[in-house]
Formats: C-alpha cells, sequence, structure tokens
C-alpha cells in the first residue's frame, strides 16, 4: 500500500486549513493569494487523496461544511502547520534571550585569557541560558572542525587559520613588562641591563620550556636574560608575580586586569605588536545564532582598552 505522505505537500495542507478556516473557496483562495481554479484544483487532489469529500455545499447555499473526517483533520492540521512553520524558520530566527545553544571558541590560553573576562559577562547579560565552552584549537583539524560545526570560532593570530576561512581582527595588540607593587627595585623604568639581570618567567603553553619569542629578540641584540620560573598557563602567572620579585612581560590586556598589584613597565627593547583575530567557516556567515555570537564577541574586544 502507498504511503499517502508520497502525495502530501505543504500547498495541499495549507489549502485545507485555508477552506476549513473560511469554508468558501472564493475567501479561502484570498487567504492564500491563488485563483479560485487553482484552489479548486488542490481540493480534488485531497478529496482523491484522503477518499472522502471533505468539504460538501451547505444546505444553505452559502459556503460549505467540512466532514466528519474533515472535522476530525482539522485540529491535527493546525498542530502540523505550526510544527512547519517552526521548523522553516529554526534557522532564521535566534532569540538570545531564550536560547539553550552551546556555542564552542577555540582559542590557545593567550587569546582566551584576554578575551574571556570580558565575553563571559556580555554573553550572560543577553543570553542567560546560552552555554560558552572554550576549548583548546587541534591545529590539525581546525578547518575541519569549524567547517562541520564542532567549533564554532577560532580566536588565534592568521598565521594560524587556513586562507579559506572568514577573518576579522579582535584587537591589535603590545607587551608590557610586570613586576610587583613594592618590588625591592622600585618602579623606574627599566634599563635593558637590570632587565637580563633580574629573575623572569615565561609562560610556555607547551609546557617547560625556559625560551620563548623575548629571548629571540635579545639574541638579535646579543643579550639574553634569566627566565627562573615557567609555567604552562596565564592565570598563574599573576599569582607567581605577585609573591615573588620575578619580572613578566606579557600582553597589556592581560596584565592591565592586575594594576592593583602590579606595576606595568615599558619593557627596553622593541618588541613587534600582535594581533589578534576571529575565524569562522564560510558555511556560517548567514546564520543568525553564529551572527549573534560573532558580535558578542567583537563587543567584548571593543571593552578592552590598552
Amino acid at each position: 500500500m502507498r504511503d499517502r505522505m508520497h502525495d502530501l505537500d505543504v500547498g495541499l495542507l495549507l489549502a485545507l486549513d485555508a477552506l476549513l478556516k473560511d469554508r468558501n473557496v472564493t475567501h479561502a483562495a484570498a487567504r492564500l493569494g491563488i485563483t479560485q481554479p487553482a484552489l479548486s484544483a488542490r481540493l480534488t487532489r485531497l478529496r482523491q487523496l484522503f477518499g472522502d469529500p471533505l468539504l460538501i455545499p451547505a444546505a444553505s447555499g452559502r459556503g460549505m461544511v467540512p466532514t466528519p473526517h474533515a472535522a476530525a483533520l482539522q485540529p491535527e492540521l493546525g498542530k502540523i502547520l505550526d510544527h512547519l512553520r517552526e521548523f522553516a524558520n529554526l534557522a532564521q530566527v535566534f532569540d538570545p534571550a531564550t536560547s539553550t545553544r552551546t556555542f564552542r571558541i577555540a582559542a590557545t590560553d593567550n587569546p582566551a585569557a584576554i578575551l574571556a573576562p570580558d565575553l563571559v559577562p556580555v554573553l550572560k547579560a543577553a543570553a542567560p541560558q546560552v552555554r560558552l565552552a572554550i576549548v583548546l584549537p587541534d591545529r590539525s583539524r581546525l578547518t575541519a572542525d569549524l567547517e562541520e560545526g564542532r567549533v564554532d570560532l577560532f580566536v588565534g593570530t592568521a598565521e594560524d587559520a587556513a586562507g579559506s576561512l572568514i577573518g576579522r581582527t579582535l584587537f591589535d595588540e603590545e607587551f608590557v613588562t610586570a613586576q610587583r607593587r613594592g618590588h625591592p627595585r622600585g618602579n623606574r623604568p627599566l634599563t635593558l641591563d637590570e632587565y637580563c639581570a633580574l629573575d623572569h618567567l615565561l609562560i610556555s603553553t607547551s609546557g617547560g620550556s625556559f625560551t620563548g619569542m623575548i629571548d629571540q629578540a635579545l639574541a638579535a641584540l646579543g643579550r639574553q636574560r634569566r627566565v627562573s620560573v615557567s609555567v604552562q598557563n596565564y592565570a598563574l602567572a599573576p599569582v607567581v608575580l605577585m609573591n615573588s620579585d620575578c619580572i613578566c612581560t606579557l600582553p597589556r590586556r592581560f596584565l592591565q586586569r592586575f594594576t592593583t598589584a602590579l606595576d606595568l613597565l615599558e619593557p627596553p627593547l622593541a618588541l613587534d605588536r600582535f594581533q589578534m583575530s576571529a575565524f569562522w567557516h564560510p558555511r556560517m556567515a548567514g546564520d543568525p545564532a553564529h551572527a549573534w555570537l560573532r558580535e558578542q564577541v567583537f563587543a567584548a574586544a571593543r571593552t578592552q582598552r590598552p
């Protein structure tokens, strides 16, 4: 026996709904924006499909009345059309106030530590039920993760993103050097000799390294520093600095959050500025929920002031 679903289409369902509501071919056709002959043809198809007249002329000669079969269909028909409308609009409607969506942002420790403190309050204020996961990027499959929706955004440098992704700069950043308030050296400007002689804290995201880009910049000057502490994540850096005489050179936007306990100083050597950008897959460009997330990330980045 042939499944009737193969013969149904939305146009037929809308025609039956309009006829049951108006019980008049002229009015129902006007509701649907089609001609009376077109609606009559749909009614003929519906009668054949259901094996029932569905609507018959009223005894008064004005309009039509539903058969018992049609009357039984009407409540469920309304529910089906409501679900279809929700389904059709699902991808084009996003209400942050009621959404329970989970967003995933891939970012290494540096951009995550800079962005997350401002992003989380922005998200929670606008979308209290939305969940945010900040995960480490798997660079070997980053583009695939973005394309397949396992990750919504990647925040990082252009060097880490494939050319097929869409990108937008979040902020331009510079490095500063931090020391604890009350450091024995005082808070006078750093000289290069003093900088090289002091104990340094270094963040090694790979873990355990005691050299980094600053050591390369010093080597170009024929100098070297003394890195005595290496930690793997940004969260530890302010705690160690506040409780030791180490100094540390990190992005200003991260360190400026701790100026009640730390002095920020200009490094005594030239260090290149760097940019952080947000990247996403082109297939997500028109998704309303994704567009909303991007705007929240850009808004959070704008609240950061060097």
